[in-house]
């Protein structure tokens, strides 16, 4: 359960540094437009922080953590949004400098999201299967 509290505290206060970064950063440049870095402070404050706050809860209701399983969803999806938001930051920056943004930042972007829906199937997979055991009648 501690890990779920620690990642959700790590996501919250890189959350609102990077809605920091992203308001200095483009004031900065003079950028008025559209950048992949006005994504990352949602990214993540919902996909961190929100998420493992809700995992904190499941967790104890459901005794998650300790399992094989839980551990690879959580270093599982911690790489998903890492690799991720680390591409948003990319393409951001390249953006408000006026730079082109090569092919493989969005190719690695779609592994970070493949990894987030890893990291997904595997917490339902391990949830279902707490719920169901829960759900038994007795015999």
């Amino acid at each position: 359960m501690r890990r779920s509290y620690h990642a959700a505290h790590i996501y919250m206060i890189l959350g609102v540094v990077s809605g920091l970064y992203y308001r200095e950063f483009t004031k900065l440049n003079d950028f008025d437009g559209q950048t992949q870095l006005g994504l990352m402070h949602t990214h993540l404050l919902a996909l961190g922080m929100l998420v493992f706050l809700v995992v904190l809860v499941l967790d104890k209701l459901f005794q998650l953590s300790g399992t094989r399983m839980f551990t690879l969803f959580f270093w599982i999806y911690n790489a998903g949004i890492v690799v991720s938001v680390a591409m948003m930051l990319v393409h951001g920056n390249l953006t408000v400098l006026g730079r082109s943004v090569p092919v493989g930042v969005s190719l690695t972007a779609g592994l970070g999201h493949i990894l987030l829906t890893l990291g997904l199937v595997l917490l339902f997979v391990l949830l279902g299967r707490r719920v169901k055991d829960l759900t038994k009648s007795p015999a």
